[in-house]
């Protein structure tokens, strides 16, 4: 089944109406696509609210940032110093050297299909510490499943 759409509008094409609502203060509401943030974001159910962000990113927050390739991002931070390190929830390979000047805005909640969230309840913050710290052996667990798949073909 083809899911696109001839009206599809990209994110690009909504950035310069983002940025200006951000700038006056307003949050910002859209869908992710993409599957980096899985389990927690799921692409076409869930979505993020975005919040103008002034100060330094902390460790675990969410931003959005863009690429110097043009590509928009939502990952998170996992180790802040005079550039961030960002990683998605479902990668394994880190992304060094993303700059301030890049991050455009901040996610401070997300709707689990119609539940909303809070980045500071305390579930999150639990969940959010707890998948960050077990990426090594998440991803030890998928590379022995993905063998043994392979060997019972």
């Amino acid at each position: 089944m083809d899911c696109s759409f001839e009206n599809e509008i990209h994110l690009e094409q909504l950035m310069p109406l983002i940025e200006e609502y951000l700038a006056q203060g307003k949050p910002v509401k859209f869908s992710p696509r993409g599957i980096s943030m899985l389990p927690m974001l799921r692409q076409g159910v869930d979505s993020v609210i975005l919040e103008s962000y002034k100060g330094v990113p902390r460790k675990y927050d969410i931003p959005l940032y863009r690429r110097d390739d043009g590509c928009f991002v939502l990952h998170r931070v996992v180790k802040v110093g005079k550039t961030y390190t960002c990683i998605g929830d479902n990668q394994f390979n880190l992304e060094h050297g993303i700059r301030h000047d890049q991050i455009i805005a901040i996610v401070t909640g997300f709707y689990r299909g119609t539940k909303y969230y809070s980045v500071n309840n305390m579930g999150y913050l639990l969940y959010s510490r707890i998948w960050h710290c077990s990426r090594g052996i998440r991803h030890f667990c998928g590379r022995c499943l993905a063998g043994i798949r392979r060997r019972l073909r």
